[in-house]
């Protein structure tokens, strides 16, 4: 079970990059043995590079953009991400996919008597409910989402019960 998510984004823009750039020398050198005019000349680059001193400008900017580009590539690779699965408590190596967990406090919040729309988010020790209600006056509908969604949590039995936070907005006012 994967409870960590996959770091797909960064290696995939790192492999397309690494990708471009072997296609890139692999045109230039079959242009050079086929005798045609490569794209990017071996000696203007040679050149360029030889010419180009530690001390310049330019040289500072691609090292800090490099040491940037490296520093958020091991950085997303060693800080964790969201987990994709929640542990559940019990006995057995268990848990709960995000999407799931998050849809099924959100219909435990919607089934509240007055609540017209609802949507949740899930933080690391927080879920955060917003109802939406055509009621004028709200007194104890969020006490009652509250109850719906810790009754809700009860059930599933979470590893790191998280605090309840609950939001009332009102389609119309009370004038």
């Amino acid at each position: 079970m994967k409870r960590r998510p996959r770091r797909s984004i960064p290696a995939t823009l790192t492999a397309v990059v690494l990708l471009a750039a072997c296609a890139l020398v692999a045109v230039v050198a079959i242009q050079m043995l086929l005798g045609e005019r490569p794209w990017i000349r071996y000696d203007t680059v040679a050149v360029a590079l030889h010419d180009t001193r530690w001390s310049d400008v330019i040289s500072a900017i691609v090292g800090a953009g490099a040491v940037l580009l490296g520093l958020v590539l091991v950085l997303a690779a060693v800080l964790p991400g969201k987990p994709t699965v929640l542990p559940l408590r019990g006995d057995l190596d268990s848990g709960a996919s995000r999407r799931s967990y998050r849809s099924t406090l959100r219909t435990a919040a919607a089934t509240v008597d007055g609540v017209s729309d609802a949507t949740v988010k899930l933080k690391s020790r927080t879920v955060s409910a917003t109802v939406s209600t055509g009621r004028t006056t709200t007194d104890g509908l969020a006490d009652a989402v509250r109850g719906a969604i810790a009754h809700r949590l009860d059930q599933i039995d979470p590893a790191l019960r998280p605090t309840v936070k609950v939001r009332v907005r009102a389609a119309r006012s009370a004038s």
